[in-house]
């Protein structure tokens, strides 16, 4: 039988009054939490995912026939953990920006095709390359995050097997414009924030597999190098445009 999981609402406990014992986390504390936490979570992740596989082995080796309810529920199983993994993954790149890298001017196309080189991109989507201003002066895991982020968030939420994504960058009003955009449904104006929260998806996960971090990477990172982070409107009727500003530095051309 395949069962169910589902979660009761719980009144939340009123926070602590400040006292002795009571101490606050800086943001840098916090963050290496953050790190320390899904790290460690995951080695443990991992192993949920590979023992079903082995129990299945196991019985089939055994000679012990898998019925459709047992596989049903290890499928289920499955997909959680996988969600869970991927959820701890995105947590600690989250923890990781701004940590142990150089700063220095970065190419934007070559980020972009060492990016295309790790991701999966389907084969019925096109991507195409629009970089008038190809440097930004920022550390390199950062730049590939970023990059990384904005291509599979377009890609990933798109509502068809095909598609384009363009990825741009100019300079305008002292800042250099990076833009994606696509021409899948678009966020409707009202969600063009909320997309940027931490863990948050405007579709269920059972139809979006993704851990709602894409987005809130990209806006800590432009908030990071003291620039900013939106959704804009689409001069097309479908779509969406994600712009991360960057102030101009000095080694952009």
């Amino acid at each position: 039988m395949v069962r169910l999981f589902a979660t009761r609402a719980v009144e939340a406990a009123p926070p602590p009054r400040p006292g002795p014992i009571v101490t606050r986390l800086s943001s840098r504390e916090l963050e290496e939490l953050i790190y320390l936490i899904s790290h460690d979570v995951r080695a443990s992740v991992r192993a949920l995912i590979e023992v079903p596989q082995w129990i299945c082995e196991d019985l089939e080796e055994a000679g012990i026939k898998i019925n459709d309810s047992m596989r049903e529920n290890i499928d289920l199983m499955n997909r959680h953990t996988g969600r869970l993994d991927r959820m701890l993954v995105d947590l600690l790149t989250y923890s990781r920006v701004g940590r142990m890298q150089d700063v220095h001017e970065i190419d934007l196309d070559t980020a972009l095709t060492e990016v295309l080189e790790e991701i999966s991109v389907p084969a019925g989507f096109s991507l195409v390359r629009a970089f008038d201003c190809r440097h930004v002066y920022m550390g390199e895991r950062d730049v590939l995050t970023l990059l990384s982020a904005l291509v599979t968030n377009a890609v990933r939420h798109h509502d068809r097997d095909s598609g384009k994504v363009i990825v741009s960058a100019h300079q305008a009003r002292g800042e250099i414009l990076l833009r994606v955009r696509d021409n899948g449904p678009g966020i409707p104006e009202p969600y063009r924030e909320k997309v940027f929260e931490a863990m948050s998806t405007l579709r269920p996960r059972d139809e979006v597999e993704g851990s709602g971090m894409g987005l809130a990477i990209v806006r800590k990172i432009a908030l990071l190098y003291g620039g900013t982070a939106s959704v804009r409107d689409n001069a097309d009727s479908r779509g969406t445009v994600v712009e991360v500003c960057l102030p101009r530095t000095r080694g952009e051309t």
